[in-house]
């Protein structure tokens, strides 16, 4: 019987801003009890939540991803300021967002959904807004000044990376957690991301790239 391995796909993020996100993770810590946050080694953006995968169609997920982006050249991506699910009110999930980058990583969504869509894995019904989940929240209650916290923390700027590739990851969850293991890379490999029709069209379809309660993923 194969073996299955609960795999998502994902962007990882350098060593500076997953230092800064954590000093956030901490600011953010004194005000609200409760969280279970997220390890400093496990912050990424997710990009594609696959599911349970058998073992042996692990490389075929990787050769349609790798050959999905190959066409593509490394970008900017900026981590900057912090948002809730599904709002302020009564949060369960708290991220940070991604501004500088928004655009390609959201045309990077389109281009692996097709190919992995078309191997059985069900494409996201919710539009992509990339971001970073910092924790979630253990309790469903009110969060005094979490309106506040957003508003003070809406320009917390938490670094600037280039992106040049894309990993597929497997997670295994522990009771301490889940570790995540890098099974395969996606190299951009190309000179240009986005022609100008290209780019029209992905900002037609995000003029408002902020999270809200619709956006919220199954999984993170």
């Amino acid at each position: 019987m194969a073996r299955r391995i609960r795999t998502f796909i994902a962007l990882e993020l350098t060593k500076n801003i997953r230092q800064k996100l954590t000093t956030l993770q901490e600011k953010l810590a004194a005000a609200i009890p409760d969280v279970k946050w997220v390890a400093p080694e496990n912050l990424h953006v997710t990009l594609f939540f696959l599911g349970d995968v058998p073992d042996l169609e692990v490389p075929e997920v990787c050769r349609r991803v790798e050959q999905a982006v190959a066409g593509l050249a490394p970008f900017s991506v900026s981590v900057e300021g912090l948002g809730c699910f599904p709002g302020t009110n009564r949060p369960r999930v708290l991220w940070a967002g991604i501004t500088k980058g928004t655009q390609e990583l959201q045309r990077v969504h389109k281009l692996i959904e097709g190919p992995l869509h078309a191997l059985g894995y069900r494409a996201e019904e919710r539009r992509y807004v990339p971001h970073v989940t910092l924790g979630r929240l253990k309790r469903d209650r009110p969060v005094p000044r979490m309106a506040e916290l957003v508003q003070e923390m809406n320009r917390c700027r938490c670094g600037e990376m280039v992106a040049s590739e894309i990993c597929i990851m497997a997670s295994q969850l522990e009771r301490s957690g889940p570790i995540y293991t890098v099974m395969g890379r996606a190299p951009f490999r190309g000179e240009h991301l986005l022609d100008a029709e290209e780019s029209a069209g992905v900002q037609s379809e995000s003029e408002e790239d902020f999270l809200t309660s619709a956006d919220e993923p199954e999984m993170d």
